[in-house]
């Protein structure tokens, strides 16, 4: 036989594209539309509706940036349609390749009753099935004019990321307003036919199969007259019923379809215009559901839930029925999607403690997976949070994006830094926006790396990024390949029942330790350095917040701020979402967020003052408050006093030029270049800075990468570097404590002021930068004289060792890195720290000196600025300050309390009375984060704390106030089946795990 596949091929793609997929709405009218803009931001639906419109044609330009066109749309139904199916079909100007990233809208009848969502993908909205003819038809579309920002050409810098920059130019044509007729026999044609081309090009060329389907397409396109599709798609349809029903090998994979629509919080769009996209997306699903008596969607995000309740509670009410029925299922048990890496150990704990609690509030539901398709890669600590928080299993996709190494596995257990093993699924179909076509399904078959071991995994399936969730026409696909030969079976399923089947196929599945690292968008751990500033702030704040008005309310009754400290959380747990703080949002996201950080700050500066005033009282007695887990000038941690005194830090000339400072502990010597060319640790007679280098060494790099502008920072980077050295306009001078250093550079300015704090050893280096450059990195340069193969860096609870050298591509790959306070590195007996206040991104290097001792350099670098221009094309444009600290001498004990240090200055207040702390550990390897009442409002104090040296502790904690009982708890300040620790008088005694996280919750008398 003559070999005449890819003729039957492209007649399938023509017949479909020209006459089929027209022939789905043979008939048509058109529909009177008017408008009404809304002058500002969106108005309440009631305002929206009642609004007088005025009258618009379809070709008429459309929608300023940003803002919000409230369609009417009117018409009568055909006499002569009575009995078929009539659908409306609203196509505001859609590209149908950018479902989620344009314009969007939401139906409504006009009694205010959503109806169900409107995108690119998803145009038409049922009026009947079928209709009686002559039905009057009234709709009301709010329609949202979202700017494309990530265009067909991508990342380009553009000024439609903020509305006061966008300008007033309609984006949208409106393009179509009609009532059809929905013929669903030409629409089941065009699925069959979809299937069954897609099936048929991922089979192998010689494979029967594919002949098989080639052929029973070939007698459909036969049986069609291209003059009366409609008239003939029956029996067309009916020459391929056996095709269809050809059931799968045995040993076909298996893939549970989950409905989804992966919504950023925000990200090209504003977190206002979430609030929209979620409801039309939710409007569709309950809608999809009503239809689909098979179909299941999940969604996450207990945030975006919480917008619905509040924002649109008709939506709201389909949600909560559907959620009864257990066909619209709460996943991920976690505020936001939120960024993984930079979160400190308390906000990632509240990620969960909020968003489960939200879930079992409102549905008495608790799921018991983390859902996290698209964070960027997932820090080594997260495993003892998710098992602490009651969950055992994490999904995610976004690993399959990293572009050296490919991950080894698809379903496995992954191990965190205390030995914790979370049962963890990365979906081989490779994306978190499945549209079920047979490339896709292909792919995850042939890409699931578990084969002979298992056969499950799981496709979240819908459009996604910016929300639309799934449609008729994918569950119709997911119907055709439930059971189907040459296809994986395909089943619509609960995340739940998903993992239940994965874990009793695959009940020893293989381990992988420690960080999940994405070998991709590793500049977002410095892009937008307000952004992240703001969080760090806000995270520290609420730690003191929580403990001062625990320790006011406890000692004096002062009033506990629990809903005001509830609010401030969830908002600082929704602006960890993983393209907020990561800085790859908009410039409007990120000028929303430094307003919201600085209200946040002065909330809860608010709250600390009011709770210290209530401690000390009045008088005049200058008292230091220690907020930090570590005693400091005399004060116990958590507790206030008298500051005791300290020996003077001297300033003196360097006969080379610059400046000396030493406090008897520390010697530093700052050069002419304002650059540090020793670092003298007087105690260990050991220098701390490699020969021939200088620290505090700001170096600058091109940087624009090939994609992803404020994501990506590629390797190439470093072939190209300047050394901010030049004197020319150089100044270096003293104020008696501290050496000041001046200098330019392109068109910017940095201000850096070198301090040695008294009795301390470490070097202080507060930088100012007033930063204008474009496309470029800046770095601040440590050349150490260690020999070190490996440092620290701290993560959630605990912190997680890489190597400083490149022996294979992966650990080539993380030539950019995250840390939270502190980086630590050492030889057998001494060792340096790095501490900072901000900062999340860093790269450690070493180098064999060829000349002299042939000793080793190893260089860490801390990342302080980027200029990227897309999305934001001013990305970190104006002042910044960082404080960083280098500690000489440092042992990973030391990195850990400087780390807190640095991050929770003392605050000084007059008053009458010293404050002894409510909570107390005489271990320093024992470290408390939160000291807190619980938040049933019981009264009970909620203590946690961590081991965060590494290694095992024991230490005796003793309360400030009397104990009627004391239970160990999980995050969610539930008692957990576990032995209580042994009690002692007015303490308790725990013996914890390297990084060992525990909670307990004290019932006070």
């Amino acid at each position: 036989m003559h070999d005449d596949r890819s003729l039957v091929e492209a007649r399938l793609r023509r017949v479909l594209d020209e006459r089929i997929r027209p022939a789905v709405y043979p008939e048509s009218v058109p529909l009177d539309v008017a408008v009404w803009h809304a002058p500002g931001e969106p108005v309440p639906v009631a305002e929206g509706l009642a609004a007088e419109p005025g009258p618009i044609e379809v070709g008429a330009r459309w929608g300023a940036p940003w803002g919000t066109s409230w369609f009417r749309v009117t018409g009568t139904v055909p006499e002569e349609w009575a009995g078929r199916t009539v659908e409306a079909l609203l196509d505001l100007g859609f590209d149908e390749n950018m479902p989620g990233f344009q314009c969007e809208g939401l139906v409504y009848r006009p009694d205010g009753t959503p109806v169900k969502g409107l995108n690119p993908r998803n145009q038409w909205v049922r009026i009947g099935a079928p209709v009686a003819g002559g039905e009057q038809v009234r709709l009301h579309v709010e329609a949202a004019s979202n700017p494309v920002i990530l265009d067909y050409h991508p990342f380009r810098p553009t000024r439609l990321g903020d509305k006061d920059t966008a300008g007033q130019e309609p984006q949208y044509t409106l393009a179509r307003m009609d009532l059809a007729v929905f013929d669903e026999t030409v629409w089941q044609l065009v699925l069959d036919l979809e299937v069954l081309g897609e099936l048929m090009a991922e089979l192998p060329a010689d494979a029967q199969r594919r002949w098989e389907i080639l052929r029973a397409v070939e007698r459909a396109l036969d049986a069609i007259d291209l003059q009366d599709v409609n008239g003939t798609a029956e029996q067309a349809r009916a020459r391929l019923t056996e095709v269809l029903s050809v059931p799968a090998v045995p040993s076909a994979h298996r893939i549970s379809a989950v409905g989804h629509a992966h919504i950023d919080s925000a990200w090209l769009w504003p977190l206002r215009e979430t609030v929209r996209k979620v409801a039309r997306t939710t409007a569709n699903m309950t809608a999809l559901i009503e239809d689909e008596p098979d179909f299941v969607f999940a969604m996450s995000q207990a945030q975006q839930w919480a917008w619905v309740k509040e924002h649109r509670p008709e939506v709201w009410a389909r949600v909560k029925k559907a959620v009864a029925d257990g066909r619209f299922v709460p996943a991920g048990g976690m505020w936001v999607e939120s960024d993984t890496n930079m979160p400190g150990s308390e906000a990632m704990a509240r990620q969960f403690v909020h968003g489960k609690r939200f879930f079992l509030d409102e549905f008495g539901i608790e799921n018991d997976e983390a859902w996290l398709p698209d964070t960027f890669g997932f820090a080594a600590g997260l495993p003892q949070i998710i098992r602490a928080a009651g969950s055992t299993r994490l999904l995610t996709q976004k690993i399959s994006w990293s572009q050296t190494n490919r991950f080894p596995h698809h379903t496995f257990q992954w191990e965190g830094i205390d030995g914790t093993r979370i049962f963890t699924h990365f979906p081989p179909v490779d994306t978190y926006n499945c549209s079920m076509k047979g490339s896709e399904l292909a792919h995850a078959t042939r890409n699931f790396k578990d084969k002979g071991r298992a056969r499950h995994s799981l496709a979240p399936t819908g459009w996604g990024d910016g929300g639309g969730g799934t449609t008729r026409e994918m569950v119709a696909k997911a119907a055709r390949v439930r059971d189907l030969e040459g296809s994986p079976a395909v089943v619509w399923e609960t995340p739940a029942e998903f993992f239940k089947k994965a874990e009793a196929e695959y009940p020893d599945p293989p381990v992988w330790v420690g960080e999940l690292y994405l070998e991709l968008h590793r500049a977002t751990l410095t892009s937008q350095a307000r952004t992240k500033q703001g969080n760090r702030r806000s995270e520290h704040l609420l730690r003191e917040a929580e403990l001062w008005a625990t320790t006011a309310a406890v000692r004096t009754g002062f009033p506990y701020p629990y809903e005001e400290l509830d609010r401030v959380w969830k908002t600082v747990l929704l602006h960890q979402f993983h393209d907020i703080l990561p800085g790859s949002s908009i410039a409007w996201v990120h000028r929303e967020a430094r307003a919201t950080y600085q209200r946040i700050a002065a909330e809860l500066d608010g709250i600390i003052e009011a709770a210290q005033r209530a401690l000390v009282g009045e008088g005049d007695r200058p008292l230091l408050f220690n907020a930090a887990p570590h005693s400091r000038h005399g004060i116990p941690a958590g507790g206030a006093g008298e500051e005791e005194r300290l020996e003077e830090v001297t300033v003196s000339e360097r006969p080379e030029g610059g400046r000396i400072l030493s406090n008897g502990l520390l010697r530093i010597e700052i050069d002419a270049r304002g650059l540090v060319v020793s670092a003298y640790d007087l105690a260990a007679d050991r220098e701390t800075i490699a020969p021939g280098a200088a620290a505090n060494l700001l170096q600058l790099h091109p940087d624009f990468p090939n994609m992803w502008d404020a994501w990506d920072v590629d390797a190439f980077y470093r072939n190209a570097v300047t050394d901010l050295t030049d004197t020319d306009g150089l100044t270096v001078g003293e104020d008696g404590r501290s050496v000041r250093i001046a200098r330019s550079f392109g068109s910017s300015r940095v201000t850096q002021v070198l301090s040695l704090p008294p009795g301390e050893r470490r070097l202080l280096i507060d930088t100012e930068v007033d930063w204008h450059e474009t496309e470029k990195f800046l770095k601040l340069a440590f050349p150490l004289d260690l020999h070190a193969e490996r440092y620290a860096s701290e993560t959630q609870f605990g912190h997680f060792h890489r190597p400083t050298h490149t022996n294979t591509s992966w650990e080539a790959a993380k030539f950019e890195a995250c840390n939270h306070r502190f980086i630590h590195l050492d030889e057998p007996g001494w060792g340096v720290a790095i501490v900072n206040d901000s900062t999340y991104g860093h790269d450690v290097t070493r180098a064999v000196r060829t000349d002299g001792d042939r000793g080793t350099t190893t260089t860490v670098r801390v990342s302080l600025l980027r200029a990227p221009r897309f999305p934001d094309p001013e990305t970190d444009q104006g002042i910044h300050r960082f404080r960083h600290a280098l500690v000489p001498g440092a042992g990973i004990a030391d990195a850990v309390r400087e780390g807190w240090r640095i991050n929770l200055p003392e605050r000084r207040v007059t008053g009458a009375r010293e404050v002894a702390p409510l909570v107390t550990v005489d271990n320093d390897a024992v470290v408390v984060t939160a000291v807190k009442l619980a938040d049933d409002g019981s009264g009970d104090v909620v203590v946690r704390f961590h081991e965060a040296q590494g290694g095992r502790a024991r230490a005796r904690l003793t309360t400030g106030f009397e104990v009627a009982g004391v239970e160990v708890a999980d995050l969610l300040e539930r008692p957990l089946d576990s032995p209580i620790p042994d009690r002692d008088g007015d303490g308790l005694t725990v013996r914890l795990r390297p990084f060992e996280l525990m909670t307990l919750r004290f019932k006070r008398t």
